[in-house]
């Protein structure tokens, strides 16, 4: 038996549902939730091992990093102080509006999905993408993308642990936090 025999297409036709702009829009979208959950289940790691910031996150509230660092994860979002809760929001909404409005031609427009020239060395500030052939960059744009669909489950992971005990096979202790965490 050949090898095209033994294989089984498990193509279920999603690609075919939309319009080229429609499966840019899904893409863009994909990258994005990628990028921001392998954010998360590093600051996940960071914030179980106790690692921490010197100094105050508040001045005015006298809240400061140690104190955060002592709490569960989800936790310390929950004891930041409302203005830290904005800046957070408030840089994530100018990312928002640089990737969305100001790139030219949109990623549904022609545009490359997940192309971040809008910010302007912020994702890369050495420019190491930048020295690196077509070739090599479609590689690292599919590595990318396959690291942030392991951490969107990793992400999910982590937050099923916490709040079904005995949901993964493995013995790990994670530190005890509220099943829901309200943003304020």
């Amino acid at each position: 038996m050949k090898r095209s025999q033994r294989h089984i297409d498990f193509h279920v036709g999603f690609a075919d549902l939309g319009s080229p702009a429609t499966l840019a829009w899904f893409r863009h979208a994909e990258l994005k939730h990628g990028r921001v959950c392998m954010a998360a289940f590093v600051g996940w790691l960071v914030a179980v091992s106790g690692i921490h910031f010197p100094g105050l996150v508040s001045f005015s509230e006298g809240v400061s990093f140690e104190d955060l660092s002592k709490l569960a994860p989800l936790a310390q979002w929950s004891a930041l102080p409302a203005l830290g809760k904005s800046q957070i929001l408030l840089a994530i909404g100018i990312i928002e509006h640089q990737t969305e409005w100001k790139l030219k031609p949109h990623y549904m427009k022609g545009g490359v999905p997940g192309d971040l020239k809008g910010l302007k060395s912020f994702w890369d500030p050495v420019g190491f993408t930048s020295k690196l052939d077509a070739k090599k960059l479609e590689r690292q744009r599919l590595c990318e993308l396959k690291n942030g669909r392991l951490a969107m489950l990793g992400v999910a992971s982590v937050l099923i642990a916490n709040t079904i005990p005995g949901s993964i096979p493995l013995p790990i202790a994670f530190p005890d936090t509220a099943a829901f965490v309200l943003p304020f």
